[in-house]
């Protein structure tokens, strides 16, 4: 049990870790002062959430291994992010769709995961569910906000959207790890994410004007270490330093 629970946990981490590096790459890019800041409090909420599943992965591997050894010093094929939030930030459609699908999905995990028999994983869903409220109702403005704008906004968000769509299965992928913890009332039934989560993003397209698109999900693997052709990039940049530096401590 332990090992399919540091697995999770590591998914969890994995994807707020580069996420917020993503969102970080933005930083003095927003469309105007306010965003900018606001996109920079996002990344530095997904880095703590990113924080405490890791450092909880430590305390259950037990070998003094610390979240930031966990978080630089892997192989690519040892992180466990979805594919979703390596993709790049192209433009401030592009983050904005991404950034609404993953916070729509982080919303309704964390909401069951809260409810978990964990206490240590109960604990930190409670605490960012807070953090991911605010991110999920923020993204959805945006996502109305260019839909419902103008003709130029408009054709770029459905085009992030159609573009982004292939990765989003990656996020409900599951397998005997997850059904496991699922089955111990561990994990968050994902069936019950989705399901909600169709619900808010068919909701919020409509709002917007924006059509949903037609095409099945394509993409999938990230959870088990499969990653797209950007994440070697990704690790580039956030282990220059540790790699450069082994020993330096902060």
């Amino acid at each position: 049990m332990k090992n399919e629970l540091i697995k999770y946990c590591l998914r969890l981490g994995d994807n707020s870790l580069i996420l917020s590096h993503r969102l970080s790459e933005y930083s003095s890019n927003g469309p105007f002062l306010e965003e900018d800041l606001a996109l920079t409090n996002v990344s530095l909420d997904h880095l703590g959430q990113a924080e405490e599943w890791l450092k909880y992965v430590g305390d259950l591997e037990g070998k003094g291994k610390s979240a930031d050894d966990l978080a630089y010093k892997r192989k690519e094929q040892e992180y466990f992010n979805c594919q979703l939030v390596e993709f790049p930030n192209t433009d401030f459609a592009y983050l904005s769709a991404r950034q609404f699908f993953i916070d729509a999905f982080n919303y309704f995990l964390y909401s069951e995961l809260i409810a978990s028999k964990d206490e240590t994983i109960a604990a930190i869903a409670a605490k960012s569910l807070k953090e991911v409220t605010y991110h999920l109702r923020r993204s959805s403005e945006w996502i109305i906000r260019l839909g419902d704008g103008t003709e130029e906004s408009k054709e770029k968000i459905q085009a992030a959207i159609d573009d982004l769509w292939m990765y989003v299965g990656d996020l409900f992928e599951t397998d005997d790890i997850e059904n496991t913890l699922i089955s111990e009332g561990i994990a968050a039934n994902i069936n019950k994410v989705k399901a909600n989560w169709n619900e808010r993003v068919n909701e919020i397209l409509h709002l917007a004007t924006l059509d949903r698109p037609e095409n099945e999900y394509a993409v999938s693997g990230g959870k088990n270490g499969f990653h797209s052709e950007h994440m070697g990039y990704i690790l580039n940049d956030m282990q220059y330093l540790v790699n450069a530096y082994p020993d330096a401590v902060w």
